[in-house]
C-alpha cells in the first residue's frame, strides 16, 4: 500500500510522469549514458561545420593551426567515445575515467572546429551526468588478451582509411584538379603516417586535412600499442592451494555430482563460500561468467559461494550463467539469486547392478561388442595409478593424435588431462589388436581409448573417447561394456556416460501423436547435428538402456540467453575466436586473492569420437 503523500500526489501527478521528475533508475543509467556517448561520438565525427554562426566569426580571429587541431581533436574524440560506450553500458570505471577526461576536449572541439553551442553543451552535459552517477560506474576491468591488438588494429585501421577519405573529399572547392579515387587513396595512407599525399589543397585547408589524417594514424598506432604492450591484468588459473582445497571437498561431497572432478580442470576460476566449506569454478567468456555444474562442497554451504559469485560478477560486469547444473543445484541457484533456468538436456548414467547384455533391448550392442571381440581385439581396464609412465605417454599421445579437431574441446564435462599423477583414481579403458608382422602403428596394438574420472568414491564420469580411425566400427561400445563390466572389481557402482542435449526433445518429437511444434524443433536439432553431434550422443547414450538425469541452464534475463549459447560454444570449443598462437598471451601472474580465476583456451563438451 503506498502511503498518504504517494496517494495525494498520484490524484496529481501521473505516475509516469513522477517518474521522470524523479529521473531514471540507477540501474538504467549505464545504458543511457553508453547510447549518448555513441551519439556524441558521432557528433564529433560527422557534424557539420555551421559556417553561419556568430561563432565561427569569432573563430576566424584564431590562428589556422587553431581550428586545424580541433578538427584533428573532434575526430580522435569521436572515435575513442564510440570505443568507450560499451565499456560505459557495462559500468567500467576505466571507460567513465576515459570518458569524463574526453569530453570536455570533444566539447571544445565543437566550439572551435564545427562552431556548434549545441554540440558543446551536449558534450558538457554528458560529462555532469557521468560525474553525478559516477558511483554507477565501478566495474572492475576484464581479464586482457593480446589477440585485441591486433583486431584493434585491423579494425581501426580500416575506420581510419574510411575516415581519411571522408577528410580528403570533405573540402572540394579547395582541392587543386580532380584527383582520383587512387590519388586520394595515396594521399590518406601517405597522411596516416605524417607525411604529404599526391592531393593539393588551397586555402589551408591542407594543414586540416593532415592533422586529422595524422591524428587518425596516431590513435591507431597509439592503441594498438597500448593493448599489445599494457601488463597482464591478474587473470587466474587453478592454483596448487584451490586445488588441494577443492580435492578435500570432493573428497567429502563428490558423490553429489557426477560433474564435481572437472572442477578441477586447471583452466578454471574459483570462489569458495566465507566458511570454505563450498566452491563455484567458473570461467569468463566474452564477458560471461560461465559456471560448470553443481557448486562443489557441502549443500549448507552452497549459497554462501553463489553469492561470492554473483558478487564477483556484479564486480565486473560480467553476465552470470551456469551451464550443466543438476535440478538440486538449478533450484538452490535460481532461489539463492533470483534467476531463471532451462532445461538443457539429459545426463545417461548407469547403474553397474542392473546392467546386462541379455534381452531383446541390448541385442544391437551385444552383436557388435561379440563380432569386435571375434575380430581380436581384446580390452583392459586400469586405474591410471596402475599404469606405467611409458604406457600413459602412449595413450595420451594417441589421444592427442585421434582427437580429430584443432583444439581440445570440453569445459564443463571434461578435464582436459590424462594420466595426471594427481589424478590416479581415474580409470582408463583401452583397446588393443596385435597388428600383421611389420604393419604395427605408432601406437603399438592400442586402437581407441576411454577415460573416466572418479564421481565420489564408489562412481565415475566418462570424460573422453578417442579411438584409431583405422580401427573397426564399435570400439566406444566395446570399451563401455568393459568398463561395466570391470566396475565391481573397480568398486564403481554407477556409471555417467555422456550429456544428450535437448534429449528429451528428439524422445518425445519422434513418439506418435507429436504435434507440428515438437516435430519442427526435433527436424531443427536433427539438422544441426549434422555439426554438433545432438542426436547421435542421444542415440548412443540410449544404447546402453542409462537412466536421464536433467541438466540445466541458468541465466539472468531472456535476452541474454543468445550470448551465454555463444560463450558456451567458445568454452566447449566449437567456435574459436583465438589468433594463431604466437600473437598469444603468455603467462598469467597471480590472481588477487577474492573471487577471482577466470580462464584461458576453450574446451568442451563430453562427445563420442
Amino acid at each position: 500500500m503506498p502511503d498518504s503523500q504517494d496517494a495525494e500526489t498520484s490524484g496529481e501527478v501521473p505516475h509516469r510522469i513522477r517518474r521522470l521528475l524523479r529521473g531514471p533508475r540507477p540501474e538504467a543509467v549505464p545504458t543511457v549514458v553508453g547510447t549518448a556517448c555513441t551519439l556524441i561520438g558521432l557528433m564529433d565525427i560527422v557534424f557539420p561545420r555551421l559556417r553561419h554562426s556568430r561563432v565561427h566569426a569569432l573563430a576566424e580571429l584564431l590562428p589556422g593551426a587553431v581550428s586545424s587541431l580541433a578538427a584533428a581533436a573532434s575526430i580522435v574524440v569521436g572515435l575513442l567515445l564510440l570505443m568507450l560506450a560499451h565499456g560505459l553500458k557495462r559500468r567500467k570505471r576505466r571507460a567513465w575515467v576515459a570518458a569524463v577526461a574526453l569530453l570536455p576536449v570533444g566539447a571544445a572541439a565543437q566550439l572551435l572546429y564545427r562552431h556548434s553551442v549545441i554540440g558543446m553543451v551536449l558534450s558538457l552535459v554528458l560529462m555532469g551526468v557521468l560525474i553525478r552517477y559516477r558511483a554507477e560506474f565501478a566495474a572492475l576491468p576484464d581479464p586482457r588478451s593480446r589477440w585485441m591488438a591486433l583486431a584493434n588494429l585491423v579494425v581501426m585501421g580500416a575506420v581510419s582509411v574510411t575516415l581519411g577519405l571522408l577528410i580528403v573529399r570533405s573540402h572540394p572547392d579547395a582541392i587543386e584538379g580532380s584527383p582520383s579515387l587512387g590519388a586520394q587513396l595515396e594521399h590518406v595512407l601517405w597522411g596516416l603516417f605524417g607525411f604529404e599525399g599526391p592531393v593539393d589543397y588551397r586555402h589551408g585547408a591542407d594543414y586540416t586535412v593532415g592533422y586529422s589524417l595524422g591524428a587518425l594514424g596516431l590513435l591507431t598506432v597509439a592503441t594498438t600499442a597500448y593493448l599489445a604492450f599494457r601488463p597482464e591484468h591478474p587473470a587466474a588459473r587453478l592454483t596448487p592451494e584451490d586445488e588441494e582445497r577443492l580435492r578435500e571437498l570432493l573428497a567429502t561431497h563428490g558423490r553429489r555430482d557426477s560433474l564435481g572432478h572437472f572442477a578441477l580442470r586447471r583452466d578454471k576460476a574459483v570462489v569458495f563460500s566465507p566458511s570454505g566449506k563450498a566452491a563455484v569454478c567458473y570461467r569468463v567468456v566474452s564477458g560471461v561468467m560461465l559456471a560448470s555444474g553443481d557448486p562443489v562442497g557441502d549443500v549448507e554451504a552452497w549459497p554462501g559461494a553463489i553469492a561470492c559469485f554473483m558478487e564477483e560478477a556484479r564486480a565486473h560486469s560480467w553476465t552470470p550463467a551456469v551451464m550443466g547444473c543438476s535440478e538440486t543445484g538449478g533450484e538452490v541457484w535460481t532461489r539463492e539469486t533470483g534467476l531463471d533456468a532451462l532445461e538443457l538436456g539429459d545426463e545417461a548414467i548407469v547403474d553397474v547392478a542392473d546392467f546386462t547384455l541379455s534381452g531383446r533391448a541390448m541385442r544391437n550392442v551385444r552383436q557388435m561388442v561379440k563380432r569386435i571381440e571375434r575380430a581380436g581385439y581384446q580390452t583392459r581396464v586400469r586405474r591410471a595409478a596402475d599404469l606405467g609412465p611409458e604406457e600413459l605417454e602412449a595413450i595420451r599421445r594417441a589421444a592427442a593424435d585421434w582427437r580429430g579437431t584443432d583444439t581440445e574441446r570440453g569445459f564443463s564435462m571434461a578435464l582436459g588431462r590424462i594420466g595426471d599423477p594427481a589424478d590416479g583414481d581415474a580409470v582408463i579403458a583401452t583397446a588393443h589388436k596385435a597388428a600383421d608382422e611389420g604393419a604395427e602403428g605408432p601406437y603399438g596394438d592400442l586402437k581407441a581409448v576411454l577415460h573416466f574420472v572418479p564421481w565420489g568414491r564408489d562412481g565415475m564420469s566418462l570424460e573422453l573417447m578417442r579411438r584409431d580411425r583405422s580401427a573397426d566400427p564399435g570400439m566406444n561400445e566395446l570399451l563401455i561394456v568393459a568398463a561395466l563390466q570391470a566396475a565391481p572389481e573397480l568398486g564403481v557402482e554407477r556409471v555417467s556416460l555422456n550429456f544428450a542435449m535437448f534429449r528429451s526433445a528428439l524422445a518425445r518429437g519422434e513418439k506418435l501423436g507429436a504435434g507440428p511444434v515438437l516435430r519442427g524443433w526435433r527436424a531443427l536439432l536433427v539438422f544441426l547435428s549434422r555439426w554438433f553431434q545432438i542426436e547421435s550422443l542421444y542415440k548412443f547414450n540410449a544404447k546402453f538402456q542409462p537412466r536421464w538425469e536433467p541438466r540445466f541452464v541458468v541465466f539472468r534475463n531472456t535476452r541474454d540467453l543468445p550470448r551465454i549459447g555463444l560463450a558456451a560454444m567458445q568454452a566447449e570449443g566449437f567456435v574459436s575466436l583465438a589468433l594463431p598462437r604466437l600473437l598469444r598471451r603468455g603467462p598469467r601472474p597471480e590472481p588477487r586473492p577474492c573471487a577471482h580465476r577466470q580462464l584461458a583456451d576453450g574446451q568442451g563438451l563430453q562427445q563420442a569420437a
